[in-house]
């Protein structure tokens, strides 16, 4: 991979903090007010070419800032669908130019498809591993208008398992849409394709409840997105190995992306072995997104 020394970690002149390679997995794309609400428009003084110049420059300054070398860059989930499957695709061609406009700090994309379109979406994944080389697709039922264990949604993560594709799966459990059980039904239809959970650790509650779901499908891995601290994640990391933990903020698109994660100086001083740490923030992201 372009940019990368021997052992795969990421050189780019961008100091690596503490030591380590840092990979956030969950970055993305796209104004956070449009799903969540608030103002819609993120810069409306400026052109479309000069917000698309600040949203990069805001991004990569707050990774240097965290010391987090690279991220695998996400849409975000509310952006409009008047045309149907034509907007979707759309997204999916934005976050693969965004990847190759600067692979060195963006290895890979996660595209979308959404179970409105039936169908339909199955072609979309066949497009977006072999057209678009994406890695992986995201779901965020909450703002797709479906279950998370929905006929459809277990349909395309049976076909993305066919096609090697990563399914990336916001699983909010106080959302009743993206409920932790029904993340466990979805990842025990494919036992043998590793599921990548994203925001599980969001509170005291669901934090507790991931243990049981890590039990009861063993293919998930977890993200460090919302976490408060720390300390209950590296309990889970020896229940269950630190194979099963991945690190990522949740950053969105300027200007509601400012977060440095305060996560980071956690790990490194947690008690974890160097290699279970490294691990985290790095080296199970580049397995399971086949990165070099």
């Amino acid at each position: 991979m372009s940019g990368s020394d021997a052992t795969g970690g990421a050189t780019h002149g961008h100091a690596r903090r503490g030591g380590f390679e840092v990979l956030d997995v969950h970055h993305h794309v796209g104004n956070a007010f449009r799903a969540l609400g608030g103002a819609v428009e993120s810069a409306p003084e400026l052109s479309a070419e000069a917000y698309a110049r600040k949203e990069i420059e805001s991004r990569l300054e707050i990774m240097a800032a965290g010391g987090v070398q690279q991220a695998i860059v996400i849409p975000g989930h509310g952006y409009e669908r008047t045309n149907g499957i034509a907007d979707t695709r759309a997204e999916n061609d934005a976050i693969a130019r965004y990847r190759d406009a600067r692979p060195d700090r963006f290895p890979a994309a996660i595209g979308i498809v959404e179970p409105r379109d039936g169908e339909a979406s199955l072609a979309e994944l066949e497009r977006a591993k072999h057209e678009l080389g994406l890695a992986g697709i995201s779901f965020h039922t909450r703002f797709q208008g479906v279950s998370l264990d929905s006929r459809w949604i277990l349909a395309y993560v049976g076909k993305m398992a066919e096609l090697g594709l990563v399914p990336v799966i916001h699983a909010m459990n106080e959302t009743p849409e993206e409920a932790l059980w029904k993340l466990a039904v979805v990842a025990r239809s494919i036992p043998d394709t590793p599921v990548l959970a994203l925001d599980a650790f969001g509170s005291y509650e669901s934090t507790r409840e991931c243990s049981f779901i890590a039990e009861v499908a063993p293919n998930i891995l977890f993200d460090t997105s919302l976490s408060y601290n720390f300390d209950f994640i590296e309990d889970f990391a020896r229940r269950f190995g630190a194979e099963r933990v991945v690190f990522g903020t949740d950053l969105y698109s300027h200007p509601v992306g400012r977060r440095i994660s305060h996560l980071l100086p956690q790990i490194e001083a947690s008690a974890l072995s160097r290699r279970e740490k490294q691990l985290i923030l790095a080296g199970n992201a580049r397995r399971l997104f086949g990165l070099a």
